[in-house]
């Protein structure tokens, strides 16, 4: 089965155009691509595959005789437009995290929980990126010895926060290395040669909303509601690839051994892990790359045989972003295909 018209919205953003390259990369199947946007890039071209393609404005009217839409777009734009989208008819695969929470929609990492498109309405949620690379490495824990408890600090890119954040890294250390003062836009202070322990608004007991975000989703993914996790999310003047040290305790005993033996089964997930040779995975090595690096796998010593910790990195832009949701319209397309 192809899909006769497969919309992108927010096609001109960090997300979308990767988007465009993995659809192309992937040969995703469809006979005709519209992109959406707002009006500011209304008319601008853009090179599809073998064609060029202009930019439409996102609108209700927009999205007749669409079948499938993946959508890149801040939470209120998702809010606004995906229902128009589903009326229409279409399928929503939707990269905000509007959606992620509803109970009638599926949360979506297709190595982790691909049985959940079942249950779809019209649209289907990709996690937070921070959430995905996570929680594809505690999978194969979880399914083995049960996860009871995750203790996380995550280190992330400043293209988490869009192509500004980027933008702003680069004018940061610019600015401090010739002795200036750069006056900071998107972050809440300059983030050259910096750590801001601070991504989102407060929201739960000193925990901000990108920490309580790995806290649900995590749960909603796995469908254990009992799993605690304790996140610090921290931003860093890295550009592209999150980074996450996470300590994790089961319900049954796990071994160093039998952890990387799970590791290297599991689907999208590549273990770099001798600290002798000074190898682990770092975000210089991971940019581009769509699966989930794990390293620096060891034992909790604190503990009773009971944890282990690890290092993970993943290009937040692929994984945590624009991939998995190529890889959910790809779960749908083979769901219509086999139905």
């Amino acid at each position: 089965m192809v899909f006769e018209t497969l919309a992108v919205v927010g096609a001109t953003g960090a997300v979308g155009r990767i988007v465009l390259d993995q659809l192309a990369d992937r040969d995703f199947p469809y006979k005709r691509i519209k992109l959406l946007a707002s009006q500011r890039s209304v008319g601008r071209e853009v090179q599809v595959k073998d064609q060029t393609v202009k930019i439409e404005l996102l609108a209700p009217g927009a999205f007749q005789d669409v079948d499938l839409v993946i959508a890149s777009t801040p939470d209120e734009v998702s809010a606004d437009f995906a229902p128009y989208a589903v009326k229409e008819g279409a399928v929503v695969v939707d990269e905000s995290g509007f959606w992620r929470m509803d109970p009638t929609v599926p949360l979506i990492i297709p190595e982790v929980n691909p049985q959940a498109i079942a249950g779809h309405q019209g649209i289907l949620a990709s996690p937070n990126c921070s959430t995905t690379q996570m929680v594809v490495a505690l999978a194969p824990l979880h399914q083995a010895c049960r996860v009871k408890r995750v203790v996380v600090s995550t280190y992330q890119a400043t293209s988490g926060a869009g192509l500004a954040g980027n933008v702003e890294l680069e004018s940061s250390v610019r600015a401090h290395l010739d002795g200036g003062a750069n006056q900071p836009e998107t972050f809440q202070y300059p983030i050259g040669f910096n750590l801001i322990p601070q991504i989102g608004g407060e929201k739960h007991q000193g925990y901000t909303s990108e920490e309580m975000k790995m806290v649900y989703e995590t749960r909603k993914i796995l469908g254990d509601e009992d799993i605690q996790v304790c996140p610090t999310a921290v931003r860093v003047p890295v550009m592209t690839g999150h980074s996450e040290s996470i300590l994790v305790e089961t319900e049954e005993p796990i071994s160093v051994e039998k952890a990387i033996e799970l590791f290297n089964a599991a689907p999208g997930i590549t273990v770099v892990d001798d600290l002798d040779r000074k190898q682990y995975p770092m975000p210089k090595d991971c940019v581009g790359k769509d699966d989930v690096f794990v390293g620096r796998i060891r034992a909790d010593i604190s503990g009773n045989g009971h944890g282990i910790a690890f290092w993970c990195v993943s290009d937040n832009l692929r994984k945590g972003a624009a991939t998995n949701a190529v890889q959910i319209a790809e779960l749908l397309q083979s769901s219509v295909a086999s139905a």
